[in-house]
């Protein structure tokens, strides 16, 4: 009687941890952080990917132009700093 009652008790257990394991292949993981302000636009369009952005390249005359207007910079500053 005991055992019946334990074997009972398991094969309750397994059914559980089957269905649980069952629900987390599916694929319908929960929404992580804030929820949207508007529930039904989150759910009737889904995120697509965003082509990433592209970088703005500088040629080696604009790089030396802007070190240059750098070091005058700086050098506007020591000077007010030596005042």
């Amino acid at each position: 009687m005991l055992t019946d009652n334990i074997l009972t008790l398991l094969i309750a257990e397994r059914d559980k941890l089957s269905r649980a394991i069952e629900a987390l292949q599916g694929g319908t993981a929960k929404r992580r952080g804030r929820p949207p302000k508007n529930p039904l636009a989150a759910v009737a369009a889904p995120a697509e990917p965003k082509a990433p952005k592209k970088r703005k390249r500088r040629s080696a005359a604009q790089r030396k132009a802007q070190a240059a207007r750098m070091k005058e910079y700086w050098a506007k500053r020591k000077k007010q700093e030596k005042r």
